[in-house]
This record gives C-alpha cells, sequence and structure tokens, in this order.
C-alpha cells in the first residue's frame, strides 16, 4: 500500500509538471506573438519618426535609418508648404459637425432596434452588419449630391456651409458632411451596447412621465459614454483622415479639408518624402490627442455587449 500510494503520488505531481509547463509554453507563445504585432505596428511609425527629421539627401542614403540630426525645419515648412494653417479650420468644421450629428442620430437609430420596438429590427440589424461588407456606391452618391435642389436658403441663411441652386451640394461643406452621417459599424456597436442597460429603466421612465427625446440624453446616453466615446474615435478618425471624398466632392480649394495639403509633396520630377513624413505626422496628432483622450472608454465600449444581448 505504502509503494501505491508513493507512486500514485509522483503521478499527480508529474501531471502538474506537464500542466505547468503547457501553460508556460501558451503564456510564453501569447507574448511572442504580441510582442510581433506590436513591432509590426511599430516598426513603420518609428521609420516615419526617424524619416521626418532627415534631410532628403540622408533619408535617401539610409531611409530606414536613425537620423544624425534633428531637422525641426521639416516640420515649420510641411506647414506652411500644405497650407495646414487654412485646411485645419475646415477639417475641424468637417469632423465635429459630422460626429456630432452622427452620434446623436445614430442613437436615436440605435435605441429602437436594440429594444425591439420597431418591426423588424432584427432584419434592420442584420442590413447594416451586411452594409459592412459592401463597397461605397460612389456613383449613386455622387449623383445624389449633385441633383439635390433647392438648398439656396441653407446657403443664404448659413453662409458657411454654402450651397446652390445650379451643383446641389456639390463643392459645399454641407454636402461633404452628409457624406459622413452614416457609419454602419458605429451603430452597430451601439446597439450591442444598448442591450446590455436594463429594460427596466425604459419602464422606470415611462412611468415617470419621461419623454423620448428626454431619456435619450438624460439617462440613456450617459449610461452609453463608453460606446459613445468608441463610436466618436472610430467616426472622427474616419473622416480626419479622409483624401478620396475630398478629391471627388470638393473643388474649390477654400473648402479642401487638412489630407488635400499632402499632395503638394507629390512633386512632377519627384517626391520630398522628409516633409512629407512630417506633414503625415502633423496631421496624425489630433487624433492622437482625441484616442488618448477618450481610451479609458475605448476597450469597455468595444467589449460590452459582447456576452449579453
Amino acid at each position: 500500500m505504502t509503494v501505491l500510494s508513493v507512486r500514485e503520488s509522483d503521478v499527480v505531481r508529474t501531471d502538474d509538471s506537464g500542466a505547468r509547463r503547457r501553460r508556460m509554453i501558451r503564456i510564453g507563445g501569447s507574448y511572442t506573438l504580441l510582442i510581433l504585432f506590436a513591432v509590426i505596428y511599430v516598426l513603420p511609425l518609428l521609420m516615419l519618426v526617424f524619416a521626418s527629421f532627415k534631410t532628403l539627401p540622408e533619408f535617401f542614403a539610409d531611409p530606414t535609418g536613425t537620423p544624425e540630426g534633428l531637422e525641426f525645419e521639416n516640420y515649420s515648412e510641411a506647414w506652411s508648404l500644405a497650407n495646414f494653417q487654412g485646411y485645419l479650420v475646415n477639417s475641424l468644421i468637417y469632423t465635429v459637425v459630422a460626429t456630432a450629428l452622427f452620434v446623436v442620430m445614430s442613437v436615436f437609430v440605435a435605441f429602437p432596434i436594440a429594444r425591439g420596438y420597431v418591426k423588424g429590427a432584427g432584419a434592420l440589424l442584420t442590413l447594416y452588419v451586411v452594409a459592412l461588407f459592401l463597397p461605397p456606391a460612389m456613383i449613386p452618391q455622387f449623383q445624389l449630391i449633385l441633383n439635390i435642389g433647392g438648398w439656396p436658403v441653407i446657403g443664404d441663411i448659413v453662409p458657411l456651409f454654402g450651397g446652390s441652386e445650379a451643383q446641389g451640394l456639390f463643392n459645399t461643406r454641407t454636402g461633404y458632411i452628409m457624406l459622413f452621417l452614416m457609419n454602419p459599424i458605429g451603430l452597430i456597436i451601439l446597439v450591442n451596447y444598448i442591450k446590455s442597460i436594463p429594460r427596466e429603466l425604459d419602464e422606470s421612465a415611462a412611468v415617470d412621465g419621461c419623454g423620448y427625446v428626454r431619456f435619450v440624453f438624460s439617462i440613456l446616453m450617459p449610461l452609453i459614454r463608453p460606446a459613445i466615446a468608441t463610436v466618436t474615435v472610430i467616426h472622427a478618425i474616419g473622416i480626419w483622415n479622409e483624401l478620396i471624398l475630398a478629391t471627388i466632392y470638393l473643388t474649390n480649394d477654400d473648402l479642401y479639408p487638412i489630407t488635400r495639403g499632402l499632395i503638394v509633396f507629390d512633386g512632377v520630377y519627384g517626391d520630398n518624402y522628409v516633409q512629407l513624413a512630417a506633414a503625415v505626422l502633423i496631421l496624425m496628432l489630433p487624433m492622437l490627442v482625441l484616442f488618448m483622450f477618450l481610451q479609458r472608454y475605448i476597450i469597455s465600449g468595444l467589449t460590452s455587449g459582447a456576452v449579453k444581448g
């Protein structure tokens, strides 16, 4: 009996060591994979930072190496050549107005879909999911913006956003902002997050006589701040970095967003890569600040509702 007990304890000890070894291998493999992805993402960014501090001959001699000195003149020249001081105001208008309108509209749309207060709520959500995999409808979108009429009144009341009978909303701030009033991924995130909010809140608010608009602004929005922060960052970054739509729908230099300034570094006889790198870093800075300010909400906004609902 004593010999058998000793052998059984040896087997248990061997199993524990084997399980511990397998667990350590899994943890080591996970960290190795994370480090690999970090290098893949961070290395190009470091190369961009190094390039922004080099002279052009130094860049052509060693594009990926560290700079010998710090050429801060690249940033000042990039700022002036790309006319960032003029385009920055336009980008701020487009990003702030379009993001604010999109978030408010999406919350009002997502709430009844999440609660099932409208017929076919599941089918509507499925359509938004399908829309994620569809290419942008550029031709119908272009024709819609070009042929919308009756907007001179808006142009008279709010000259900032422009508008004319002849060209509809083409080449106007109003038309460009309207292009960013829908984003399927943002609405899907809001719907899934709202599903994790207890339905009893709706009933309590209704019993207390709280109206729908007041309920959304006073009760719902404070509860879904992580989801709103996540959607705000995703949508704002998309608008801020947009270049293709700005090239298609805006032809007036006074209306260009900040991304259109990057085109000046594409020369006929060569590209000024060091100033382009500096311009890209300048362009990235506002969205990086926004992300750092809202990052504590973003993870919970993406993960909440993944199990519930």
